[in-house]
């Protein structure tokens, strides 16, 4: 028997029709002579009914039905007395005359419903069953259309798909490559891509002017709420473009995605900040812009303060900043105030210093050091009324206060329910450093790619002072998360030359990891550059979920495990012989 509608399609325009629907029985109710069935599938949900006109057969049948049974059932669709509208389906039922149980199903071990109460690790499990649930569905659902309609945009502005390999050659920089071991080429590795950008340049020398790909991409990195190891790329590249190109037809499609799918209309152009106003002013590179908590720098009035802790910060070439938390002296006790100290020395920050100004009065950690000017100076920069709490934090190392009080502006949002709900904040991040300093290996390392290029008007200052050197890549902000970012490339060999010499890759290395590049750079290589989003991300803040993992059919867990299919696993001794692998000091996970 054939399936004639989706339960969702079973509406009032359907009334009186004989209709065929399958799906899980989700909810039995039998209640003597009438028996009712809420069957599911994964458009919505659909009342059958069975009573004294249902075949006697069927209605036997229908009283074992168990929830999560699979059915098949034939029926005229009537209009219900009581109507549910909760449901979409809410104000007809289907009057069954044929029913076919086709699978019967054991106990689940959580009950199918979007308000489940079991443990995340216990869905993931079964995710298969935690799938089920209309609310998980319904992010696949969401992101099948973002999918789509990416697809769609890109196509009507002249892009072509192309698909570029899963099996790449390893050329770590940044995250860890995930590695697999050829058995046609002994001890040789092919790397998962973190993702095709090398490949996307070379696209660019082909000729293909417009490339997009919806891609998979790999980093063998450390997971969080918006990170997994495995995750999708909408990934562009264009010729003959500069910033602009790009970021004007980036702002179209992002406009069009939130219109389409969300019924938003986000102002075009979106605002543009510098990296250095961004750390300046909110303390981070990706600043929530749905709400104030702006960082106020006092050093300038401070300069001659005998004030310790402030004069030390100071001298060391360092800063003293502030945040204004207005209307807070209330929630923020001397107590709180001591615990948001411990958050901000994760950050590696030595302390806060806070005035707090009350309905029962005026205590300041610091206020009875200063004179009176500076305490004035303070106040009046920081606009201060009564039920404020002035934090502040000084350091040598101006990274480490902008990162402390960023990073605690953000915390204090959420603890006081400052974030404006249900609204998008967007805006571009430009103009990042090139390269950063590497404690670690003594050099420079790029801030984005090796392939990123100089802001034109800093070129000079690559051998002279590279920190202070700008580069041409752009970051889209959402909420105060990064959904995506690019780059003009380097498309000039002698520049990308002097690059690498700066990151400290010689010639024999440089030929060993990007040789097919720069071989390609040779028969002429236009101006191009792109970006990419993380599709997983856009989608879970398109719907204001928590995590990554519920927009994601079958997502790992935090030590890079499947739970579902306990992944990874030992594999046999044969197979790894074949590779030329033996095990030393096995763990298991």
């Amino acid at each position: 028997m054939k399936r004639t509608h989706y339960c969702a399609e079973v509406l009032e325009d359907c009334e009186g029709k004989l209709v065929v629907v399958c799906g899980f029985v989700q909810k039995v109710r039998n209640i003597g002579n009438l028996l009712f069935i809420d069957l599911r599938d994964r458009t919505g949900v659909l009342q059958l009914t069975f009573n004294e006109t249902t075949p006697p057969e069927v209605f036997k049948e229908a009283e074992k039905v168990r929830a999560e049974f699979v059915l098949v059932v034939k029926g005229v669709v009537k209009s219900r007395i009581a109507v549910n509208k909760a449901l979409k389906t809410g104000a007809v039922e289907v009057f069954v005359s044929f029913m076919e149980v086709l699978s019967t199903a054991e106990t689940t071990p959580f009950e199918i419903k979007d308000d489940v109460n079991a443990r995340e690790e216990l869905r993931l499990k079964y995710r298969y069953l935690d799938l089920r649930r209309k609310e998980l569905m319904d992010c696949l659902f969401f992101r099948n259309e973002v999918t789509f309609l990416t697809r769609d945009f890109f196509k009507k502005n002249g892009f072509l798909e192309v698909e570029t390999p899963i099996l790449v050659k390893s050329t770590p920089e940044g995250a860890r490559d995930y590695l697999v071991p050829s058995r046609v080429h002994p001890s040789n590795f092919f790397a998962l891509p973190q993702s095709p950008q090398l490949y996307k340049q070379i696209l660019m020398v082909a000729g293909i002017d417009r490339y997009m790909q919806i891609a998979r991409c790999f980093r063998d990195e450390d997971l969080r709420a918006d990170r997994q190891p495995e995750f999708t790329q909408i990934d562009l590249e264009m010729s003959f473009v500069d910033e602009d190109d790009i970021m004007a037809l980036n702002e179209r499609f992002i406009s069009e995605l939130f219109a389409k799918m969300l019924n938003v209309n986000l102002e075009i152009p979106f605002k543009r900040i510098s990296y250095i106003e961004a750390i300046g002013r909110f303390g981070v590179d990706k600043p929530d812009m749905r709400f104030d908590l702006e960082l106020v720098d006092l050093t300038s009035g401070l300069m001659k303060t005998e004030f310790l802790i402030f004069k030390a910060a100071i001298d060391g070439g360092g800063c003293v900043k502030a945040i204004n938390v207005k209307g807070a002296a209330d929630f923020l006790s001397r107590k709180e105030i001591e615990k948001l100290a411990e958050i901000t020395e994760v950050h590696k920050a030595k302390g806060i210093a806070y005035t707090r100004i009350s309905e029962s009065g005026e205590t300041s950690s610091y206020e009875k050091f200063l004179s009176a000017k500076e305490i004035g100076y303070i106040r009046g920069q920081m606009g201060v009324d009564k039920g404020d709490v002035v934090l502040i934090i000084a350091d040598s190392n101006s990274e480490i206060v902008a990162n402390a009080l960023g990073n605690l502006r953000v915390f204090l949002a959420e603890k006081l329910n400052l974030i404006k709900k249900n609204t998008f904040s967007i805006l571009w991040v430009t103009d990042f450093p090139l390269l950063e300093f590497d404690e670690e290996k003594s050099g420079f390392s790029a801030v984005h790619h090796p392939f990123t290029a100089p802001n034109q008007e800093d070129i000079e200052l690559l051998e002279i002072n590279p920190i202070k050197v700008r580069s041409r890549a752009y970051d889209l902000v959402l909420n105060g998360t990064e959904i995506g970012g690019g780059s003009i490339r380097i498309s000039k060999p002698q520049l990308q030359h002097r690059l690498f010499e700066l990151l400290g890759i010689g010639q024999e290395e440089a030929e060993a990891k990007f040789g097919f590049l720069l071989e390609a750079f040779r028969f002429g290589v236009p101006p191009h550059g792109g970006m990419a989003y993380g599709l997983d991300r856009l989608v879970m803040l398109m719907l204001q979920r928590d995590s990554i993992k519920d927009v994601m059919a079958f997502p790992k867990v935090q030590n890079s495990s499947e739970l579902m299919s306990s992944c990874p696993s030992q594999v046999e001794k044969k197979s790894l012989e074949e590779l030329g692998i033996s095990i030393v000091g096995e763990k298991g996970f």
